[in-house]
């Protein structure tokens, strides 16, 4: 019944990405709320066969790395052309 929500948390955030494709921001909040609903599923598996925990605080290193390259491309976009629409983001 647990993993059903976790289940129902990551299609319905994928489902979140695709329908705000476009504004950068919200697309990294639900890129956030799919990495959670991933670390919560490897979590109770990790339990569920007693393994220990070491892999599941790589798992939120990496998450955490992932969430401040892209904070540090939304500033970088802000601050480049005022406002955080993907339409808008060039990088040549």
């Amino acid at each position: 019944m647990m993993i059903s929500i976790f289940y129902f948390i990551f299609f319905f955030s994928l489902i979140c990405m695709v329908m705000v494709r476009k504004h950068y921001l919200l697309t990294l909040m639900s890129l956030e709320l799919i990495f959670l609903a991933l670390f919560f599923m490897f979590f109770f598996y990790l339990n569920f066969f007693m393994f220990e925990f070491y892999f599941g605080l790589i798992f939120l290193i990496l998450g955490v790395c992932e969430a401040s390259l892209g904070v540090s491309v939304l500033v970088y976009l802000v601050r480049s052309v005022g406002n955080d629409y993907i339409n808008n983001f060039n990088l040549c």
